[in-house]
């Protein structure tokens, strides 16, 4: 296991999302709708199969000031590790 994936290992999950077989704008509505419910500093990790979502949450991210710890693909299924600001 290498340092990457040692530091994402040791992340502590707060809420977990599921959005496999949703298509944009979906999987981006229930990541919004998770963060609202979440404080700050915890995280969420998001199961996505939309590949638009890469492009969706990178620019959401980008506007809203929260974190991406992670992101991977395994077998078409993204996974991303999100910091609420």
């Amino acid at each position: 296991m290498g340092l990457e994936e040692r530091s994402a290992a040791m992340v502590q999950v707060h809420c977990e999302l599921d959005t496999s077989g949703l298509m944009c704008p979906l999987p981006l509505l229930r990541l919004k709708k998770a963060l609202v419910a979440m404080e700050s500093g915890q995280v969420v990790r998001v199961r996505a199969t939309d590949p638009a979502s890469v492009l969706d949450f990178g620019v959401f991210l980008e506007q809203t000031g929260h974190t991406l710890l992670d992101r991977r693909e395994e077998s078409g299924t993204l996974s991303y590790l999100i910091r609420k600001a």
